[in-house]
């Protein structure tokens, strides 16, 4: 009943999570890994919300050229403001590479974009990590999905539960590293902020 409990609050929370889509940000920033994510992170940015248009997780094997012609004129029309992140390859990972290049770049907010069920794992993630920047949800809202394919081992139901689960592992972190810390030597995350401000699947 907990487990359920639990569930039900994930799932509503992460559909009524509110947008603010006037806002504009020094970066949007997409997380690679769902539908519909980069169209609107490049829509995003046509629209002006954003000096830059940074995408998290890009497969190393991809070209950007290409990336780019695939995303349509719009891509191409703003390529001079569209960064590739390739180091990243979970949502932790997005994270800590984001936080990397806004301490970078000297930015101070963002608008993070990403599908509706890995937004509060993204969140919790991006908070964590970048503690005085400023975050903006933008969910995605996939539709026209296949009422065949929800009950699958690669359905719907199945990724909502799966994320879920990984939203319990984020925000219990912190408890299982005091409880069992690291072993010296390991490295640790470090969190980042702009300069002005401290000194800065997706899976």
């Amino acid at each position: 009943m907990i487990w359920l409990a639990g569930l039900a609050m994930f799932i509503v929370s992460s559909v009524l999570v509110r947008v603010d889509a006037d806002t504009p940000t020094d970066a949007v920033v997409v997380l690679t890994g769902g539908r519909l994510r980069l169209e609107t992170g490049i829509a995003l940015l046509d629209q002006d919300k954003a000096k830059k248009l940074f995408i998290s997780g890009v497969n190393p094997r991809v070209d950007r050229d290409l990336l780019l012609r695939l995303l349509g004129a719009r891509a191409e029309r703003e390529a001079c403001c569209i960064v590739l992140g390739r180091e990243a390859d979970n949502t932790l990972g997005n994270a800590k590479e984001t936080a990397g290049w806004m301490h970078d770049e000297g930015y101070r907010s963002l608008r993070l974009v990403t599908s509706w069920y890995h937004m509060r794992r993204s969140l919790v993630e991006f908070g964590r990590a970048m503690p005085r920047v400023t975050i903006i949800a933008h969910p995605v809202f996939a539709h026209h999905v296949d009422p065949e394919g929800w009950w699958g081992p690669h359905g719907a139901v199945s990724v909502v539960i799966g994320e879920y689960h990984k939203y319990l592992v984020a925000w219990l972190r912190p408890l299982f590293e005091v409880v069992f810390p690291p072993a010296p030597g390991l490295p640790t995350v470090r969190s980042t902020a702009a300069p002005d401000a401290s000194g800065a699947e997706a899976a």
